[in-house]
């Protein structure tokens, strides 16, 4: 039994220098664990632990029942002697057994956790860049569309800067038009009051004349 317990804590160290250093290794040993938490492995290993911790116990009580004879006898039995120092050897190997294998369980349970937390940091980190890079073609689109906007505003500045000259050509011309036809109709009403002069002229020549003719017809 003791060459047992010796092979089995000198396995059980070996995995915990495995699973402390980053091996190929490592990935096999972890592999081997989660195999052997699924299904009936986990019933399996309490089992044996169990069976090992009872035997601890008894180990532990025998030694107890030893060490009551040797107080009660006041003398100390050479038999009992070898019988104290085995089973003090063998719960010795077993409690260090049931101790490195809790620390094999801690420890793949540890290496799951951090491997489940790197892999969600790197999904958070990935979507952080997406997200990044999406605000960074959002931006760039913003800025086109802004420059699109501001050439625009510039042709219509410039259009509205054109009508404008128009406009103000336009109402220079209406204001000349306006005047020169303030001219035009002074210059008709000037020729009005000529021909009106002309006419009364004309009808007090018709009536001297036609006057002088009757005249010398007398």
């Amino acid at each position: 039994m003791q060459q047992l317990l010796f092979t089995v804590i000198l396995s059980e160290m070996a995995l915990i220098l495995v699973l402390l250093f980053k091996t190929p290794l490592r990935k096999l040993v972890i592999l081997g664990l989660d195999r052997v938490k699924r299904g009936r492995g986990p019933i399996m290993v309490k089992t044996v632990g169990a069976t090992v911790f009872v035997v601890l116990l008894s180990s532990v009580f025998s030694m107890t029942k030893i060490q009551k004879r040797w107080i009660d006898e006041g003398a100390v039995n050479p038999t009992d002697q070898v019988l104290m120092a085995k089973h003090l050897l063998e719960a010795t190997l077993m409690g260090s057994s049931l101790f490195l294998a809790l620390m094999i369980d801690r420890l793949h349970h540890y290496i799951r956790e951090l491997r489940l937390r790197r892999k969600s940091m790197e999904a958070v980190q990935k979507q952080a860049r997406g997200s990044e890079n999406g605000k960074v073609e959002e931006a760039k689109a913003l800025e086109e569309e802004t420059a699109k906007l501001r050439e625009k505003l510039k042709h219509l500045e410039s259009e509205l800067e054109t009508r404008t000259k128009e406009v103000n050509a336009a109402e220079a011309n209406a204001v000349a038009l306006s005047k020169q036809s303030e001219g035009f109709l002074l210059e008709y009403d000037r020729l009005l009051e000529e021909n009106q002069n002309l006419r009364n002229q004309l009808q007090s020549l018709d009536r001297r004349l036609s006057h002088s003719g009757s005249k010398k017809n007398t």
